[in-house]
């Protein structure tokens, strides 16, 4: 496998677009555009929040019920969450002006939008938009980058990543950009993601692969406990790599092709948690030595989404006694006193308990571990094989403030 600078124009025949639309914010671009020349088959995996946005019922219809999807528009700035009927009405509408502009079927246009809750978009301003988008759309990596840049929101920065791998003499390219800083819980998928590929396969496999994947990589993601409204990831295949199509789920192709996408889906998921509101590290939880798989994705998680714990990764103290009382209390059992734990990062690694005691390490080389930009907690519960790993943030004074007034 190749990994390249990638996004979402890196695969053959996708083109993207980014247009200034002032939906909420007045300095910056705020709506994309993913198209692909040809119809592609689409995949996507949805929030488990009863509370759904009007984009992802939408795009739910297109996945499951149309044949094929050709183009992605995302909106930043208003969610278009909890606005009824009239919500839903305006995602036809944008499917629609979508379709006029690109000449393709309005069942094949996905829509997204990422912001406020309960606010109404302004149609002017997005069908304006989406005319914009049309025209100004491009192959380029750059085109790519800059449609990354208009779906942030309090993200600090881009996200977007690929990958490359030969199928059937061909070589496959999987490409992707995500937005996601604040409201990230996993619980599917905690984030508006997007990738393409020109991977010939079978849209019953393409959904499987994303569908299987999003489980070690955007669901093991917390920033902040809070599934949000309109989690989505699309994935879209144009089968123009040329590959023979992939049909088969016990295939070696297949195998390869999940490969990519769990790598991209993975930096993706990484991405979001070290850009976590006000986060300054990328915390990062594995769990190894597990008796299953679900038990190690267990205290993963319950480790990542402790706030004692997060608080404590930002203060640079090796308080391993969060990590054990989270453990304890994630319904997961093992025994405690068989646990070793270490801290690692950039700076080192350092066992703080062996077997649920206190190893007598040095305080002042766990802070200098803990004071880097990634940082790794490694629980070793010793009772099989099974592991898992979860990625987090610490907890910031500035979450507090960005959250305050998000709204207003």
């Amino acid at each position: 496998m190749k990994i390249i600078t990638g996004g979402v124009t890196a695969a053959k025949g996708f083109e993207a677009a980014s247009a200034e639309a002032q939906i909420k914010y007045r300095d910056r671009k705020d709506m994309a555009l993913v198209y692909s020349q040809v119809p592609c088959a689409a995949a996507g995996t949805f929030t488990t929040n009863v509370v759904k946005a009007a984009p992802v019922k939408w795009d739910q219809k297109i996945v499951y019920e149309s044949e094929a999807a050709q183009a992605v528009v995302i909106n930043s700035g208003i969610a278009n969450a909890c606005t009824g009927q009239e919500g839903y009405e305006y995602c036809r509408r944008t499917a629609a002006a979508a379709a006029e502009a690109l000449r393709v079927p309005e069942d094949a246009v996905l829509v997204a939008s990422t912001g406020v809750i309960g606010m109404q978009l302004p149609m002017d301003r997005i069908e304006a938009g989406v005319s914009l988008l049309a025209g100004s759309r491009a192959c380029t990596e750059e085109a790519g980058l800059e449609a990354a840049k208009a779906i942030m929101t309090t993200d600090t920065r881009p996200k977007y990543t690929g990958a490359q791998v030969e199928i059937g003499g061909k070589t496959v390219t999987v490409g992707g950009m995500c937005k996601g800083s604040g409201m990230i819980h996993p619980n599917m998928c905690t984030m508006l993601g997007f990738v393409t590929t020109d991977a010939a396969i079978t849209k019953e496999l393409l959904q499987k692969a994303l569908s299987d994947d999003v489980k070690d990589t955007y669901n093991m993601v917390s920033v902040d406990g809070d599934t949000s409204t309109n989690d989505t990831v699309l994935l879209l295949a144009n089968g123009m790599a040329g590959n023979p199509v992939i049909d088969d789920p016990d295939s070696p192709e297949y195998a390869e092709f999940k490969k990519a996408l769990n790598y991209v889906n993975t930096e993706l998921a990484k991405k979001i948690a070290g850009d976590g509101e006000g986060a300054t590290c990328l915390f990062e939880v594995k769990v190894v030595g597990a008796e299953t798989k679900e038990q190690a994705v267990t205290l993963a998680k319950s480790v990542i989404t402790s706030s004692l714990t997060k608080a404590a990764i930002y203060g640079h103290d090796a308080n391993w006694g969060r990590i054990l009382c989270a453990m304890g209390y994630s319904g997961a059992q093992f025994d405690p006193e068989r646990v070793d734990l270490y801290f690692e990062s950039a700076a080192g690694k350092l066992k703080i308990i062996e077997n649920g005691v206190s190893t007598g390490y040095s305080e002042e080389e766990a802070t200098k571990i803990l004071s880097e930009e990634h940082v790794t907690a490694i629980a070793d519960v010793k009772l099989g094989g099974a592991s898992a790993t979860a990625w987090g943030c610490d907890l910031t004074h500035k979450y507090v403030d960005i959250n305050a007034d998000y709204r207003s």
